[in-house]
């Protein structure tokens, strides 16, 4: 039970930095294209590691990479991985 807290915290703060990463990165290209941005391959990289709510969100939120189809495929079959290991702990743990 103790592993399943932990993994569901752990997805928690990884959402919730790419969530702000996400936005951050949309006000800078709002702001002028001489600003500093985030790296697609930070923004991917945190979804991969465990933020795909929060880029998921994020997207939603601030409009952000939504034409860019190999984001929507990231964000979304890491989405489904992420939730797919909390789903078989969480079952696993009740047996």
């Amino acid at each position: 039970m103790t592993l399943i807290i932990v993994y569901s915290a752990y997805l928690v703060l990884m959402s919730l930095v790419t969530f702000f990463l996400f936005i951050k990165d949309k006000g800078m290209a709002k702001k002028n294209g001489n600003a500093v941005r985030v790296k697609e391959k930070t923004l991917l990289g945190c979804v991969a590691m465990g933020g795909a709510i929060g880029g998921f969100l994020g997207r939603i939120v601030a409009h952000h990479k939504t034409d860019k189809i190999y984001f929507s495929l990231t964000i979304y079959v890491s989405l489904l991985l992420q939730l797919a290991v909390l789903g078989c702990m969480i079952y696993f743990a009740v047996i």
